[in-house]
Parts: C-alpha cells; structure tokens; sequence
C-alpha cells in the first residue's frame, strides 16, 4: 500500500522555515544549505503530489459527468488520463524510496568490458547506448568524462556523467556485473557467446564534501585523449588517470580542454569512489581501506541479456524480468530499476 504522508511533509517544512527565520542560521553555511536544498525537494515532492491528487479529482469529475449524461465519446480521453496519472503515481512512489543521502546527486556511471575480447568490448558499448538512451529518454543531460575504444570494435571502458534530479538514486541499483547471452556477430563459426561487462555507479558530490586525500598516495598520469572531445583530442596530453595507491582505485577524465580541468574532475571521480568504498566497508578513515576488486565474469551478474535461443532480461536480485529484449537495450528499464527499489525498501 502507497502511503504518502502529507502532514508529515508539510510539517517538515515548516521546522524548516522556522529555523530559517532565526537569525543565526546563516552562520552555518554548511547546515543552511543542507536544509535549503530539503526545503526545495519536500515542497516539490508535496507540488507533484497535490497535482497529481487534483487531476484524479478532475478525472472522477470528467467519468461522472460521462455517466449522467451517457455520453461514451469521452471513454477514450479517460482511459489515455488514467494510463498517464498511473504511470506518474508509480514513478512518484519510487521517488519516496529515494531518501539516501545522496538520491538526489548526478550519478558517474563507469562501464569496463569484462574478458572476452572484441565480443565483451561491443558488449560494453552496447550497455553504454542502453544507459544513453535511458537518460536521454528522463530528459536527463549525460556528459562523456572518459572513453578507451576497443581494438577492433565497442570499448574497453567509458565513464558517463548523468546530470539530473535523482539520477544517482535511481541508478545506483545497476552497479555490478551485467551478462550477455548471444551468437556473436564476431563469430564466423555462428557459435553462442557469454560476455560480461561491470557497471560501477557513483554519486556526483558537492564540492563542499570533504575527504581527506594525501599527496603521497596518488600516481597522477598524463596522456593524450583518445575518445570525441574537441580539437585537443590526440593533440595534446590533456587527459589526466589518477591511481590511488592504498586502494587501487583508478580514474580518469579526458572530457574537459584542459588538463587542470581534467585532473579537477578526476580527483571529484576519486573523492566519490573512496566514499563510497568507505560506506560500504564502513569505515571512517581512508587508510582503513582495503577495497574490493569485483571481477566481470561468471558467477557474479545481477542481470542476465538473453538474445539466443530466447530472449529474456532477467534481475538475479529481483528476479524481475523482461521479455522484450530489444525494447531493453533501447533503455527501458525502468522496470528493474524500480523492482530494486522496492526491494530495498522492503527489506
């Protein structure tokens, strides 16, 4: 059941508002920002909610209204409202899951071709085009931060800039290793391949974060840009890859025109890996770190692509599944997106 507490909205942000009025509540700037930015999301999420609530009493007044005058022509006008006030009470529903305190943040999705070659690497670009359009699709701006072609087709690895409300919220279910089950196109034989490919999500973070990185734990390397990005590309080496010793973690940003920008980006990518490292292992300090190294392969996907000798996309997680596999990799994927959603919050 949907339970949306109104009154509770409400009075949060009236507590708010009231801390606003004191005086003194600038002298934090950190704390006043913080509570700002609620401020705006509960009263946007109480809008959306009293719209929506206002187009159902518009709708019931349309259906009663077609009733007392027996007039079946608006049948088809109800119907198209309520499939659409359907769809947004649902995606409304999965917006009250999105409490996390970085929900609201741009995500950095990260995409590297698991072993496999050429067939693992189109795989990579493949998913890449999926999360494209899934954003393009949410009206969402997606920037490309890093890209590394494949020798012969795909990529090795890219990494996206998802820009939009929520965005990490709803992505960061889709990290982890993604399986494609198919007759490879590369294949003379016509023989069915496996191919894998990791998907790392993380939240895009406010400058104001602050995570304490020493000099001496960093590797930082310079080399030409090798994806679209302008003049500069292979002309200057303005991409920056920085490696972060204790933990292994590499980033890398060759979007930007310089190399002071790209290595800005980089160390933000840097910042919010460690701390998502650090929530997971839930520690306080970064040299308490050990990290992690999740391998694309057998055995660790949470989703399964099916081309041959069916097609079927299915969540390991959720057990939440499609059959139209195409639709799928043109980026609708909301359905797995919210079966983990509600997953989560369930449990």
């Amino acid at each position: 059941m949907f339970l949306f507490d109104v009154e509770g909205i409400k009075k949060e942000i009236e507590d708010i508002e009231k801390q606003m009025s004191d005086p003194s509540f600038w002298s934090d700037l950190k704390k006043s920002q913080e509570l700002s930015k609620k401020q705006k999301a509960l009263k946007e999420l109480l809008e959306e909610y009293e719209s929506l609530l206002s187009r159902c009493e518009d709708l019931y007044t349309l259906i009663e209204l077609g009733l007392e005058e027996g007039d079946e022509s608006i049948a088809e006008e109800v119907e198209r409202e309520y499939k659409e006030l359907k769809k947004e009470v649902e995606n409304l529903k999965i917006r009250t899951l999105l409490s996390g305190p970085y929900d609201k943040n741009n995500a950095i999705l990260s995409i590297h071709a698991g072993s496999g070659g050429t067939e693992a690497q189109d795989w990579a670009e493949m998913l890449l085009r999926m999360y494209t359009r899934w954003a393009n699709d949410k009206g969402f701006e997606v920037e490309i931060l890093d890209y590394l072609e494949g020798e012969e087709a795909g990529i090795k690895s890219a990494t996206l800039l998802i820009k939009g409300p929520f965005a990490y919220g709803y992505l960061k279910g889709e990290a982890g290793v993604h399986r494609l089950v198919r007759i490879s196109p590369f294949d003379a034989a016509g023989r069915r391949h496996t191919s894998f490919a990791l998907v790392e999500v993380i939240p895009e973070l406010e400058d104001d974060i602050e995570i304490e990185i020493r000099p001496e734990d960093l590797k930082i390397d310079t080399f030409r840009a090798s994806g679209a990005g302008g003049q500069h590309v292979n002309k200057t080496e303005s991409a920056v890859r920085i490696t972060h010793l204790p933990t292994g973690i590499v980033v890398s940003c060759q979007n930007e025109r310089s190399q002071i920008q790209n290595r800005e980006t980089a160390m933000k990518m840097l910042k919010a890996k460690l701390l998502d490292l650090m929530m997971k292992e839930r520690k306080e300090k970064i040299e308490d770190l050990k990290g992690e190294h999740r391998e694309a392969a057998w055995g660790n996907q949470i989703r399964s692509y099916v081309f041959q000798p069916y097609t079927l996309v299915k969540d390991h997680r959720t057990n939440y599944e499609e059959g139209n596999v195409n639709a799928v990799m043109d980026g609708e994927i909301d359905g797995f997106i919210n079966a983990y959603l509600k997953q989560k919050s369930a449990s």
